[in-house]
């Protein structure tokens, strides 16, 4: 399949020269539009001479010009819908979606609204994000190709329809992964982090980008390039670790594989959400670290992000008390247009975190994504009704309380990457699961398992094995035992060697006394109340994680990762 590029600076160059132009050549900032009707397209200026005559940014910006006021605000918004079908849904799902807009099915929002994309949204047991989670749209792949197709029927309908539609949504692998049957599962970010090989992590989210557009997606919202400073159950094993110079490798080399794939990456949470344990889906978060910790600590992932050619970065609520007090970074000029664009260069798309989490609901949701897009994002993602978010923006536009410049500015950096990543072939189905797939997943878990406490040359346990778990862990359990009997270790019902499984969310009450062996399948600070002799950590319960840590257990591959967080009391890695 083509590949994306992974450094767009031509195109960032000629984005930047397009979009002054249209801004110039349409209302000023506060100045409203006339006498002119709303749906009359913006007056269409010469594209400059740097400018590609093919180029993304041309194509967007000759579109935009074309486009009315209804379609601008449409490109700039990505809600979500109810149902798992475009135009066939269930009576609880066309009411949900009525209520949500005023529509039934997703089909008809895209139409109604003239949408420029749509997230897909569900959850798992331990995921932390589900708090805002109202739906799910995904079953299985097949289902989730038919959605999408049908999706991109209706979208294709529109004036803005020969532009991609854009499909997004949180396949960050680990504890949020919206989609996880019939697909290749990676291991966690902190697994990545763990492995240290940014082409293992590229080689990896390559095979997990090229699944996603099989399935008709475009648009993921990771890798998360948070650097672990703080104990967050929200970030934890979704980040690459506490390392800023590790994780922003990780982040690069992730970045480059979605992107190679034809999937747009959005480097999230900026500024920073693991520089607190504050869950932004409860409260709003207050960053106490100076701006220049905030530099040299937090944002070097981004920075590598942004350098590896992240197509979009996800804006954070979070409040960073020495640089913007008391105003979610959200909703910060000067922390999106000053620092994001103007200090670390970035030019693509801003994404809103999203707008239905508690700091967003500060305001209706009008006024929020008006907030929001004049601080500098393009973006709106999930308002918590759709209809009054667009009615808001085009009311804003009208009275000139949203300058027409900033919004023809978010919409062709939004159409920039939808023609960025057009005309990608999309791959056949039959490529979810494949075995180079597979093998790119096993490769990144096996160098991620972690000898904390133990003998590093380790020739396999001794006699059969018993696995245990804490609660709710029996699919883990089956998967590590199949994974145990086809390396050749006999595992019984009880009796044997325990081997005890810990993972997300556990604490010292779940641990096991007597246990042999201790694995973390999360973040890894569970251990140091561990009294096992060996302590391992494969920081994720993907089948491939537990593959890895069947053929550590068995003497038949060394453990080859460095914890990348701090455990109290133990060594990053007893191997060296």
């Amino acid at each position: 399949m083509g590949r994306v590029s992974t450094t767009p600076r031509r195109v960032v160059a000629a984005f930047v020269a397009v979009t002054a132009l249209l801004a110039t050549g349409c209302s000023g900032a506060g100045q409203r539009p006339g006498a002119a009707p709303s749906s009359a397209p913006a007056s269409e200026p010469a594209p400059p001479s740097s400018a590609p005559p093919d180029g993304p940014a041309t194509r967007a910006a000759a579109l935009v010009a074309e486009l009315a006021d209804e379609d601008l605000v449409g490109q700039v918004l990505m809600p979500y819908a109810y149902g798992d079908q475009a135009t066939e849904v269930s009576a609880g799902s066309a009411a949900g979606n009525r209520n949500l807009g005023g529509v039934d099915t997703p089909a008809e929002m895209i139409e109604k609204y003239r949408l420029g994309g749509l997230i897909l949204v569900g959850f798992s047991a331990d995921d932390p994000t589900q708090s805002n989670q109202a739906t799910t749209n995904v079953d299985n792949p097949k289902q989730v190709r038919q959605l999408t197709t049908g999706l991109r029927e209706a979208a294709g309908k529109l004036p803005a329809g020969t532009a991609p539609f854009l499909i997004g949504t949180d396949q960050e692998y680990g504890v949020v992964t919206r989609i996880t049957d019939g697909v290749t599962m990676l291991p966690s970010a902190l697994a990545a982090g763990a492995a240290d090989d940014p082409a293992l992590t590229e080689a990896a989210w390559r095979a997990a980008g090229t699944e996603l557009a099989a399935m008709g997606i475009n648009l993921d919202f990771a890798p998360v390039a948070d650097v672990l400073v703080k104990r967050s159950t929200v970030i934890g094993s979704r980040s690459f670790g506490a390392d800023p110079s590790r994780a922003a490798g990780q982040v690069g080399g992730a970045v480059r594989g979605l992107q190679a794939s034809g999937v747009a990456a959005t480097v999230k949470h900026f500024p920073g959400h693991g520089h607190s344990a504050v869950d932004s889906h409860e409260d709003l978060p207050v960053l106490t670290q100076s701006r220049k910790k905030l530099a040299a600590e937090a944002w070097p992932p981004f920075t590598a992000g942004i350098e590896a050619g992240a197509l979009a970065v996800m804006s954070a609520h979070l409040d960073v008390a020495e640089v913007d007090p008391g105003v979610a970074a959200t909703f910060s000029r000067t922390l999106l247009t000053d620092v994001l664009r103007g200090e670390l260069g970035f030019q693509g798309v801003v994404i809103t975190d999203g707008m239905n989490m508690p700091p967003a609901r500060r305001w209706g949701p009008g006024e929020a994504a008006v907030r929001a897009l004049k601080a500098g994002n393009d973006l709106i993602l999930m308002p918590p009704h759709v209809g009054q978010a667009y009615d808001g923006l085009l009311t804003a536009l009208r009275d000139g309380s949203l300058p027409r410049a900033r919004l023809v500015e978010a919409a062709t950096r939004v159409l920039t990457m939808k023609f960025t990543l057009a005309d990608k072939p999309v791959p056949e189905m039959s490529t979810l699961g494949a075995p180079a797939h597979r093998e790119a997943a096993d490769a990144l878990a096996a160098g991620a398992v972690t000898v904390f406490k133990g003998r590093c040359d380790t020739s396999g346990v001794k006699g059969p094995v018993t696995v245990t778990s804490s609660g709710g862990r029996a699919h883990t359990r089956t998967a590590l035992t199949e994974a145990l009997t086809e390396a050749g270790v006999q595992v019984v019902a009880s009796g044997g060697t325990v081997v005890h499984l810990v993972g997300y969310g556990d604490g010292a009450g779940d641990l096991r006394s007597g246990a042999a062996v201790t694995v973390a399948m999360d973040t890894p600070y569970v251990l140091a109340g561990a009294s096992s002799p060996t302590l391992l950590a494969t920081y994720s319960s993907s089948r491939a994680s537990m593959t890895a840590l069947a053929d550590v257990l068995a003497g038949k591959a060394a453990p080859r990762g460095r914890s990348p967080v701090k455990v109290s009391g133990l060594p990053a890695t007893t191997c060296g």
